[in-house]
């Protein structure tokens, strides 16, 4: 199928989510993640209307980048090597992934302004996922405060992609309850906002749950 026939389906089941839960279609931001797919297939998503692209690699994020540029807004959703930052912060909106303060440390010294940032937390405690244990995040929220170029915007998880709904509407309720105490305490550097969880897979239980932004790959992009 076409990314515009994709993108019609997926516009379709958010507002059947958002309806569920007594949201707005406006609440939440499609990253369409391009990661292993073609400059045209991303270029296509892009003429579809989709303009977050989503890129975990940095290879692959500056070759799309040189094609596309600033047509898109490009945020980078993989684990983030510190001594990657210098390649990709002049070029990306967003960052999916802070989870450790050398990594904070090396957007803050990179960045030419602030840099709105998701801290990755890994709710289902998976040994193979990245990411802070939910009693880390709060200590790890404060330490930046130090680093005027570093925002967090919200926090980000991936769940499990075999766990069954139930599983998956706890992770998601968990990384929100734990949103909604750090953006209640009002911390100017760390407004924390924003929800990065849910792909092709669980978007609609993760937009009932509270989602803002969605990663979703294949079935966009294929």
């Amino acid at each position: 199928m076409s990314v515009v026939e994709n993108l019609e389906k997926i516009k379709q089941n958010i507002a059947e989510s958002c309806y569920n839960c007594g949201r707005s279609i406006e609440d939440i931001t499609i990253i369409g993640v391009t990661k292993y797919v073609s400059v045209e297939r991303a270029q296509e998503a892009i003429d579809a209307g989709v303009v977050n692209l989503g890129e975990n690699r940095k290879e692959e994020l500056l070759e799309k980048y040189e094609a596309i540029g600033s047509r898109a807004n490009w945020h980078f959703i993989g684990s983030l090597q510190s001594r990657k930052v210098k390649d990709v912060i002049d070029k990306i909106t967003m960052i999916h992934s802070l989870d450790r303060k050398s990594l904070a440390k090396e957007i803050n010294k990179r960045a030419s302004s602030p840099v709105s940032c998701f801290v990755q937390v890994n709710i289902s405690q998976e040994e193979s996922k990245h990411g802070l244990a939910p009693e880390e995040v709060e200590d790890f929220i404060h330490l930046m405060e130090a680093y005027d170029n570093v925002k967090v915007a919200g926090l980000m998880t991936m769940a499990p992609h075999d766990a069954d709904d139930e599983r998956l509407r706890g992770i998601f309720r968990q990384l929100r309850a734990l949103r909604d105490k750090i953006r209640d305490k009002h911390l100017p550097y760390a407004p924390c906002e924003y929800l990065s969880m849910g792909m092709s897979n669980d978007y609609r239980l993760a937009i009932e749950e509270g989602a803002t932004h969605i990663r979703i790959g294949s079935s966009l992009v294929g």
